[in-house]
């Protein structure tokens, strides 16, 4: 039996069923074209015969007590035919089903007693396509931990010789330096534990990027209409964009793609609320998982990662402008985070996060003032085409937990040439979800209107007034 650890045992003892903790993928597959029309059942046969699931897959909490479990015990055998399962959607099939199967499968608590995933290989979506659905409890591993094992189940080849899954991946590839990378979930674990035995110095760096005003500190957002109670149904809307509109942008704004993309969030949130009436004045603040490496530090061991919380500068109406904030708090967070000795940048990094916690409490959500008012999370992915079991992968949506005070949250991650947006909301607060995705077009679509060609390179960005009204 394995001890839990402080953070997994939040997330165990937080879940409820208005608040189930854990995190999918959605990917999206087409059958090489000599396929027939049960290819996703010939794949499910083949994963179904094939016992094999590694430790991680095969641990459930045990002891459980009031809801609290005191520990890990790992089965030696899984029920696959319970944990991987194969459905079919009516008829003529299509996105708009597939996402209503996966929102009330998003929405369904995991089993407790038996190990903490779930896998559903979905058939009917259209001609030649088919989709595959993986939930895991955020206790028994994170979300960019798990896109690591998607990675490695993936191949460069449209030819495989076998099919590898998240919960039985090939061996994995050491790092360059000999040292095996961790978890996001060790990271953060590392770094509460750095909090408790540093408090003085985190303490002290807290007060002084207080006094100086050099960093977004948690509880200075705005109250707005996605920071309310939530139930347990959610609804999923998921779009993907060309990278290389992205990468434009960015060029021209001498920012990084995640300044960009933050910004389209920015601009689809400032949108969203300002056709209902419900713009704050002060700016909405994201908080942003990132990496606390410098450039030069890429590649080395060891982690150096943590959040960062970024004003989305939802309170200008220029979109250049509001890039460029965006791109000038992302740039001074993270070089205020890179002047810190690794202890107390980790330190400082926990604090940010700590506020977390209170999206797991009930009836801490009607708080006066939200730590932050969502959650943008760009995690790593896939920079060429792959495949799985022959077939092309064609989208990969990240699909993560909104908390109580937290009713929507917008994951990404790039595929190949794409980049895939998936986001989730509590389906009673954000009835409208899909209202979100033509809004971060819209947003794009202003950044790329700001952009024009100069006399000379690199590109440049002059600042244009859109019509608000425009929805």
């Amino acid at each position: 039996m394995g001890t839990i650890s402080p953070l997994d045992a939040i997330f165990l003892l937080g879940e409820s069923r208005e608040h189930p903790m854990h995190v999918a993928t959605l990917q999206l597959f087409e059958a090489p074209a000599e396929a027939g029309s049960d290819f996703a059942r010939q794949i499910y046969e083949k994963l179904r015969a094939d016992p094999r699931v590694d430790p991680t897959f095969r641990k459930h909490p045990t002891g459980l007590i009031a809801g609290a479990a005191l520990g890990w015990t790992c089965d030696n055998t899984v029920d696959l035919d319970y944990h991987l399962r194969l459905s079919a959607l009516p008829h003529p099939g299509g996105m708009a089903r597939l996402l209503e199967l996966v929102a009330r499968l998003h929405s369904g608590l995991l089993d407790r007693h038996r190990p903490l995933w779930e896998a559903h290989l979905i058939e009917g979506l259209g001609p030649g396509r088919f989709a595959f659905y993986t939930k895991w409890h955020h206790a028994l591993i994170d979300g960019a931990s798990a896109q690591r094992l998607f990675k490695r189940s993936l191949t460069m080849s449209p030819e495989p010789d076998q099919c590898w899954v998240a919960w039985h991946v090939p061996p994995r590839t050491p790092h360059p330096n000999g040292r095996v990378r961790e978890s996001t979930a060790t990271d953060l674990r590392r770094a509460l534990r750095t909090t408790a035995e540093h408090g003085t110095a985190a303490a002290r760096v807290a007060r002084a990027t207080l006094l100086r005003k050099e960093l977004t500190l948690p509880f200075e957002a705005p109250r707005t209409i996605f920071n309310v109670p939530i139930g347990g149904a959610r609804r999923i809307a998921v779009r993907s964009w060309p990278r290389e509109r992205i990468s434009a942008v960015a060029k021209a704004a001498a920012a990084t793609s995640n300044d960009v993309l933050l910004a389209m969030s920015a601009g689809a949130l400032r949108t969203y609320l300002a056709t209902r009436n419900a713009l704050p004045d002060k700016p909405l603040i994201a908080m942003v998982p990132t990496t606390l490496r410098s450039d030069d530090e890429q590649g080395l061991g060891g982690n150096k990662v943590g959040a960062i919380l970024c004003s989305l500068a939802t309170d200008v109406a220029d979109p250049a402008k509001r890039l460029l904030a965006i791109r000038d708090s992302m740039r001074h967070s993270r070089s205020l985070y890179n002047s810190l000795p690794t202890t107390q940048a980790l330190a400082l990094s926990a604090a940010m996060l700590s506020p977390i916690v209170t999206g797991f409490l009930p009836g801490l959500a009607r708080m006066a003032v939200p730590p932050f008012n969502i959650v943008i999370s760009n995690v790593p992915g896939l920079s060429e085409q792959m495949y799985w079991c022959g077939a092309t992968l064609n989208a990969l949506y990240p699909l993560s937990i909104p908390l109580d005070g937290q009713a929507v949250n917008i994951t990404l991650t790039r595929t190949a040439d794409n980049i895939d947006f998936g986001l989730v909301a509590c389906r009673r607060a954000i009835p409208d979800l899909t209202r979100l995705l033509d809004d971060l077009e819209r947003a794009l679509a202003d950044m790329e209107a700001a952009v024009r060609h100069g006399d000379s390179s690199p590109y440049v960005l002059h600042s244009v007034q859109l019509d608000e009204s425009r929805s």
